[in-house]
Formats: C-alpha cells, structure tokens, sequence
C-alpha cells in the first residue's frame, strides 16, 4: 500500500466531497453541506486564493483530505475514508495543514464535537481544549510556543 499526501488542486474537488460525504462520524449530505454553504464552487474558490488543501492517497486514490482557512488560522476541515482510518493518513494530514497555518498564525484553531472521536485525536496530536461552544461542540487551539504551567513569558 503505497501512501502519500499531495497539495490539492481543482481536480480533485469531486474527491473531496466524495471523501466528505462517506464519514460515519459528523456526516453530512450534499444536501446539508450546500446549506452550509461549502460547495465545489466555494472550495474551488478558496483553493483559486491560496494553497489550502491536501490530500492523502492510497495507491494513487483520494482517500482523505485536509483544508486550512488561512485568514482566519483555523483547520476547516480533515476527513479520511472510514475503510483507511488506522494507518496515520489523517496524521500526515494534520501535519501538512499545521505547517501550512503556522507559516502565517502564531496559534492556529479548530472546531469539533466534543464527545467525538475527532476531539480524542486532536488531542493526542497535541491540540488543547479552550471553550465549550453551544450544542456541544469545543474550539481547540495549538501554538508554536508551548505554553508551559507555572511559568511566565518574559
């Protein structure tokens, strides 16, 4: 099995959302996702502004997929197929759009379910929990300078 993860291009919108739409946990329709606004014609846009998007291939297939909205510092989305969960693609990724993001923000955020798997990974990857939002969901934070107990910056 023969695995990467490549800077995204136009080409591979259809691959993003069919990436999208076939997760178990946070699932969300077509339907659901245009409503949110995200659409090829939105992510065309963003990716048209700024490199923005990777994707992990398995064997030359779009399996996962991340993407940073640079302005606002923030991990918009990372998403693998179910059936490649397990085999450190959504690490690859996490760590492509970390870098990205940290070229431009000093501490970069991202948005999850709190009782979701996704929150439990973020973790582990170092990520630290700052604010319960509404209907459960929690704003994680990651800076480039550890913040350390018990000391102060000088």
């Amino acid at each position: 099995m023969k695995k990467i993860v490549r800077m995204g291009n136009q080409t591979d919108i259809s691959a993003i959302f069919d990436i999208r739409t076939s997760v178990k946990e946070n699932h969300l329709s077509l339907g659901q996702l245009t409503e949110l606004g995200i659409t090829p014609e939105t992510i065309w846009q963003a990716m048209s502004q700024a490199p923005c998007v990777w994707i992990a291939e398995v064997d030359g297939i779009p399996v996962g997929f991340s993407m940073a909205d640079v302005e606002d510092g923030c991990v918009f989305a990372a998403f693998v197929r179910p059936e490649f969960e397990g085999h450190g693609l959504g690490r690859s990724l996490m760590e492509k759009v970390e870098t990205f993001l940290f070229q431009h923000h000093p501490t970069i955020w991202l948005e999850t379910a709190d009782a979701s798997r996704a929150s439990g990974f973020y973790r582990h990857l170092g990520w630290r929990p700052v604010e319960h939002l509404p209907e459960g969901d929690i704003r994680f934070e990651k800076s480039l300078k550890p913040i350390i107990k018990g000391t102060s910056a000088r």
